[in-house]
Order: C-alpha cells, then sequence, then structure tokens
C-alpha cells in the first residue's frame, strides 16, 4: 500500500497514451475471450448494472492476459462521514473481484472533492467540510477499506495530490474542455435550474475534478454506483480530451438500507456500519425485508445465484440467518457470525416469553451521583443519540422502554431516581445499562 501517493501530471506528461496501448479500442474487430476471459468477465459483470462500452473492457482484458500488464482499476470516495457501511461495500467487493482477477486496485480518497461534496442528488448546495473533518473521516476509511481489500494489491492515493497543485492555468485549461451545456445535462442540475434553485459554481467544478482524477491516475476502469454515471461518464470524456485511452466505466446498485426504500445512508439511519459489533450486525440483517434479501446476497456474498435462489425458495427464513451470519464472518472473527445467531434466538425466545435477555456487550453509564436524573439527559450522556430533541422524538414515538417488562416511557421529562439500576431499550435493537453510584 502507498499513502498519498503523487500520480502523475497530466500537464506534465501523464496525458500521453500509455505506452502499448490501442488508441481506439472500441474500433477493433471483435475478440474472442479466452475461457479464463470469459469466467473472468462474467465475474466482474455479476451484479453491473452497467459496463460502458463492455467491448473496450474485453479489449482490455484480452490485452492484459497477453501481456501480463495488470489493468488500473479505480473507484473514488469521498469521506464526508465516517465510517464505512455495507452500502459501501458493495464497490469494495467488486474491486477485490479485480484483485483477485490480478489488477491493481486504486482506491482513491477524495479528500478534495469531499470537501466540496458531491451534488449527486441533492436539491440544495451541500454544506462544504473543513479540512480537519474531511482528515479526520479518511483516516477512518484507511483502515476499513482493508477489511474487503487486499493490502497488497491497494494503492491509495489522494485527490489532492494533484489538485491542489493545480495552478489557475491548468484549472481553466480543464474548464475549457467541458460546457455548461454538457454539465446541464445531469439530471439534478436540470431539475434545479428549471425550478430556478441555485447552483453554485464550485458545484460545476465537482464532476470536473472527479473525471480529472481519471486522468492524472490513467485508469483503465472506474467503478462507481449508478448515481455516480455522470460523473465517471464525465472522466471517460475528459481522458479523450488530455489524449489518453478512456476508462470503461463500470456501475454498481445502490444498496436499499433497512427501512427497504433509500439507498443505504448514515444520514438515513438505516445503514450497517461494518465495525458494528457481530450482535448488532446480525440483528440488523435480520430486520431486511424478504424481498431485499436476494438483492444482499447477490451484491455483499459471491455465493452462487443458484444457491442463492434454492435457499430463499426452500426457507426464506432460514436464508436470512445464513445470510446474516456469512456477512458477520466477514467482518469479525471466524465463528463470530454462529454465536451473534445463538445471542438473536436467545432473546427473541426470551421475548416470545415475556423475558428481557440483554444481547452481549450493552453499554453501561455509570452515574456519579444520587437523585433524580432526566432519561433524555441520561440517554445523551451515554451517546445513545446526537441530541435532546432526537430523544424527546423517540419518546413520543414510545421507542424508548425501561425495565424488565419493558415499560414504555411517555413522558419526556420522565426521571430515574439514583442509586439504582435500570436497562433502558431506545428503539427496537439498542439497550443501556444504567447504574450508580457506587
Amino acid at each position: 500500500m502507498a499513502a498519498k501517493k503523487k500520480a502523475a501530471s497530466p500537464q506534465k506528461g501523464a496525458g500521453q497514451r500509455k505506452s502499448g496501448q490501442q488508441k481506439n479500442p472500441g474500433s477493433l474487430q471483435p475478440a474472442v475471450l479466452s475461457k479464463a476471459g470469459q469466467a473472468a468477465l462474467d465475474l466482474i459483470k455479476r451484479g453491473a448494472v452497467d459496463v460502458l462500452p463492455e467491448n473496450e473492457l474485453i479489449e482490455k482484458l484480452i490485452r492484459s492476459e497477453k501481456s501480463g500488464q495488470p489493468l488500473r482499476i479505480k473507484a473514488g470516495f469521498d469521506p464526508t462521514a465516517p465510517d464505512l457501511h455495507l452500502g459501501h461495500t458493495v464497490l469494495l467487493r467488486k474491486l477485490r473481484h479485480f484483485q483477485e482477477l490480478g489488477h491493481q486496485v486504486l482506491f482513491l480518497i477524495g479528500d478534495m472533492t469531499g470537501m466540496i461534496g458531491d451534488p449527486t442528488g441533492r436539491n440544495a448546495t451541500r454544506k462544504q467540510l473543513t479540512r480537519a473533518e474531511v482528515a479526520q473521516n479518511a483516516k477512518t476509511y484507511e483502515r476499513q477499506v482493508f477489511k474487503v481489500l487486499d493490502r497488497d494489491k491497494t494503492e491509495i492515493v489522494f485527490n489532492s495530490s494533484w489538485l491542489e497543485d493545480m495552478g489557475f492555468d491548468a484549472i481553466l485549461g480543464l474548464t475549457a474542455r467541458y460546457t455548461v451545456a454538457q454539465l446541464l445535462e445531469r439530471d439534478d442540475f436540470q431539475k434545479r435550474y428549471r425550478a430556478g434553485d441555485s447552483i453554485s459554481l464550485i458545484e460545476f467544478m465537482y464532476p470536473l475534478m472527479q473525471g480529472y482524477d481519471s486522468v492524472a491516475m490513467q485508469s483503465d476502469v472506474e467503478l462507481g454506483g449508478t448515481d455516480q454515471k455522470f460523473n465517471l461518464l464525465v472522466g471517460r470524456a475528459l481522458q479523450k480530451e488530455y489524449n489518453q485511452e478512456q476508462q470503461v466505466v463500470l456501475t454498481m446498485p445502490l444498496l436499499v438500507g433497512l427501512d427497504g426504500e433509500k439507498k443505504m445512508s448514515k444520514s438515513m439511519q438505516n445503514y450497517i456500519g461494518i465495525d458494528e459489533s457481530p450482535y448488532d450486525m446480525f440483528a440488523k440483517l435480520m430486520s431486511i425485508s424478504d424481498a431485499l434479501m436476494r438483492d444482499y446476497y447477490l451484491y455483499l456474498t459471491d455465493i452462487p445465484i443458484t444457491t442463492i435462489d434454492e435457499r430463499i425458495s426452500a426457507d426464506p427464513f432460514e436464508a436470512k440467518k445464513l445470510l446474516a451470519i456469512q456477512i458477520v464472518n466477514d467482518f469479525h472473527p471466524a465463528g463470530a457470525g454462529e454465536s451473534a445467531r445463538q445471542s438473536w434466538e436467545s432473546e427473541k425466545s426470551a421475548r416470545g416469553k415475556g423475558e428481557l435477555v440483554l444481547p452481549p456487550d450493552v453499554p453501561v453509564l455509570q452515574v456519579t451521583a444520587s437523585g433524580p436524573r432526566s432519561v433524555v439527559q441520561l440517554i445523551i450522556e451515554a451517546k445513545m443519540a446526537k441530541s435532546t430533541s432526537e430523544v424527546r422524538r423517540l419518546i413520543q414515538q414510545g421507542a424508548v422502554k425501561l425495565g424488565e417488562s419493558l415499560d414504555t416511557v411517555s413522558d419526556v421529562d420522565a426521571e430515574l431516581d439514583f442509586p439504582g439500576d435500570y436497562v433502558l431499550r431506545i428503539g427496537k435493537k439498542r439497550y443501556l445499562k444504567l447504574t450508580g453510584p457506587a
């Protein structure tokens, strides 16, 4: 792994075509993949939505197989929030597929683009992050990606390595290679423009900066979610402008979150973090709908599709347990998934009998002073919620329960008297033990 590796600067020669590459692979006669090449293509296409254009990918694979030169596979992640979740791993797993096929993965941390924030899907200008916020999130990404990727076959790069040093003349040169009309082809920009909503110039710069990353990195293939298709194609267009062989664009679907409606996102609170405990991961996975289960199998495992369909058809409930076990084991030591299953089944059985069995590793808040304490403030102090208004809303929704009998806390001004020992359930899955003072 190489951190903060300096990429070749296109304005200083990286825009020249890579040695031995064809100028227009798509113009060649259709080539036939070897048996191994076809197997590689099948693996690459598993779960993919777009491969643009597929004939160019085939040409690149054939050339790589003949020359022994691995392809440069790029995927960019803007560290706009701490921690990765299962939605991110859809792309990470596809990068791992390329690694298993012998190719070089370039994991791009968008520390410069992250300060702008991707305007994709936004109906208003995104709040810009500070350099310090982005840097802190980037550290977490660097640590977590190797739960999926092969460290020895991954190069971590930061786009500040080339974007930060670009002079104004180079920036003007970049903007001259793409038009406002082309940028307004983007659906979310179109909607905002027609509605009379503001679009800042810095948002127009985002797809140009992301596209220029492909030029600086001389990528052969770029991966992204379906919502990134426009940005990825900008990269392909800019490579042509800089006289480089164009990258192939591969898009993967957006993983739907636990709510069953919107894409998995921390801001939507419908996510499963890859650093969560085995029990929490298992319990959350068991809450997904049966309708989502096949997608989770397809995008988050390498189990053959025929096996997936057989499992779900035979026993959907058991199939979901097996899925949860496998995903937990992917991010935790072997056996963690089965242990999580046992804990989850014990809790479920106890609930059916009206008993309370706490999951493992329940957080404990040690209260240091005697007397009445606000339930709202206790939950905030235990960092089980971000704000007083969030806890009040949970209480008003009947989502905070107390004690062995799980009586609903219905008063936002409720207090608990200490010394004493209490258990709170916050939502359906989270518990908090309260004890003290000693």
